[in-house]
């Protein structure tokens, strides 16, 4: 449960000194996943959502607020169950044929919606179109795939131009989900899109901008119709409406809470807050191209001057937890013996009094509008030896596009951003960021972008640890970043309501109940 003996916001300031200024590759038989309720009677489960969708085609979009309504219409080939193991989905088992191929051997008798049949040939056109230029999807994970062969009617191999060997992990979220070809040939992308049609467990009904999506439970799904007859997902933006009306009664599970929004119910009855641990990992990035961040000592420095349990207890009430570097604890690649580093203010000021800044320096510190408690916070922290981080606040879209644009400089010397490892494998984690040609990496270190190479093509699990071992000492040795925490996922949900997310937070509902379904 959620803990509330915690200090104020105001004392956080100071603290932090401010006075005005946030895969397993042995998985290749895999178990059937639980199914559904099987006893829908009227009833509509109704969920909250921060922020609504930005398409409805899965293959166009690369964000989990779409993700986690499309989840439910859509199948992927693999899944995260809620014990967070790799299981089958639309494929039942898969193994690896050769360095580059994997091969998938899918269920039999999957239609979709409008009847269309799920096979190979569905597969084989969805790994195509998603890794079709032309497609301009925003998901990465695939981007060794270069293309999919038909074997049989159940049967299709993906052919990777180097080894993957957590393609299977890839293909449980994003990278994973089958599309119609019939239909979308048929009647277009666009229509596709306002409404779209899957083999998941709920059917779409209606999608009223920035108000709510609805879904009707699919009677013919495959792994068993849903308990519920509808889920509704209401957007709401703020939380304490959300929460007023988990009270009200007019929403069943408030997601995406903040800390601070979750202790808004306080000791109300017939809700609960529930707090599980998350993979998605937070902290600032570093431009160590140029400038005082350019030499290690400083960036050492920034880290010794953080004191990240303070941050995790006073601005995000305990619901995290630290991280030495970027990979969380649940991945496979984590190495415990790796430690984070101490705080220790003395410390800091002798490595920036010998990188030649005795007296600190100044720079500014880009957030998202919804982080500013928690940048303000590092702020203040980083004022106690000196270093003036001025925060630069960006509303979400703004600071979104900056992030994924092509000048890595678009958001300045230092910026917090949070990542999330849904394949549960460190690789997901360190893509984007460490090697030297990736999209959001600011950092150029000939033995990392190796490392990286060796631990993203080796299909040896011992060789993989290795070295993601050797980079994790790498990044506390050279810092560039400034690590923080993995966040937990916090919702609130009302007694009545049987359903546990998983560690990737995805508000995959197949398995909710009411206590009246």
């Amino acid at each position: 449960m959620f803990d509330r003996a915690l200090l104020a916001r105001r004392d956080l300031f100071k603290i932090g000194g401010l006075a005005a200024a946030t895969v397993s590759l042995g998985a290749c038989a895999s178990t059937k996943p639980s199914g559904g309720g099987q006893g829908s009677a009227g009833t509509t489960l109704r969920v909250s959502l921060a922020s609504d969708a930005t398409t409805l085609d899965p293959q166009k979009q690369g964000d989990l607020p779409s993700m986690n309504v499309l989840i439910n219409v859509f199948d992927t080939l693999t899944v995260r169950d809620t014990d967070d193991k790799l299981s089958g989905g639309l494929a039942e088992r898969w193994e690896s044929k050769d360095d580059k191929t994997w091969r998938f051997h899918l269920r039999k008798n999957v239609t979709f919606h409008n009847g269309e049949p799920c096979d190979a040939a569905a597969v084989a056109y969805s790994i195509e179109r998603l890794i079709n230029p032309d497609t301009q999807s925003p998901i990465v994970e695939l981007r060794l795939v270069t293309g999919a062969k038909v074997i049989d009617t159940h049967t299709v191999d993906l052919v990777t131009k180097e080894p993957d060997p957590i393609l299977p992990a890839k293909l449980s979220l994003f990278g994973g989900v089958i599309v119609p070809p019939k239909h979308i040939k048929e009647k277009g992308e666009k229509a596709f899109a306002e409404h779209p049609i899957g083999t998941g467990p709920f059917t779409f009904e209606q999608w009223q901008r920035d108000s709510r999506i609805t879904l009707k439970a699919n009677p013919d799904y495959w792994n068993g119709k849903p308990a519920v007859e509808q889920l509704v997902f209401t957007i709401m933006p703020d939380p304490s409406s959300s929460l007023a009306a988990l009270q009200s009664g007019e929403v069943d599970i408030v997601t995406g809470l903040t800390p601070d929004a979750a202790q808004q119910l306080g000791d109300a009855t017939g809700f609960k807050v529930v707090t599980r641990p998350g993979v998605r990992t937070f902290f600032v990035s570093l431009d160590t191209e140029e400038g005082p961040l350019k030499d290690k000592r400083v960036r050492q420095a920034l880290n010794h001057a953080l004191d990240v349990d303070t941050l995790i207890t006073s601005v995000l009430n305990g619901a995290a937890e630290r991280t030495p570097t970027l990979i969380p604890k649940q991945a496979f690649g984590f190495d415990p013996a790796i430690q984070p580093y101490q705080h220790d203010v003395a410390k800091a000021k002798s490595l920036l009094a010998a990188a030649g800044h005795p007296d600190g320096f100044a720079l500014k510190l880009s957030s998202s509008t919804a982080d500013k408690d928690i940048a303000q916070a590092i702020s203040g922290q980083l004022a106690k030896v000196g270093v003036r981080a001025e925060v630069s606040l960006l509303d979400p879209a703004t600071f979104k596009g900056r992030l994924v644009s092509d000048n890595r400089k678009a958001l300045g010397a230092m910026y917090f951003v949070g990542n999330s490892g849904w394949t549960m494998d460190a690789s997901s984690n360190l893509q984007s960021f460490v090697r030297h040609d990736r999209r959001q990496s600011r950092w150029n270190n000939p033995e990392a972008d190796a490392l990286i190479d060796k631990e993203e093509q080796s299909v040896d699990p011992e060789v993989r640890q290795e070295a993601f071992t050797e980079l994790q000492k790498m990044l506390i040795e050279e810092s560039p970043f400034l690590y923080l925490y993995q966040a937990s996922i916090l919702y609130a949900v009302s007694d009545k309501v049987q359903w546990e997310s998983n560690a990737n937070g995805t508000l995959a509902m197949a398995n909710a109940k009411l206590a009246t379904s």
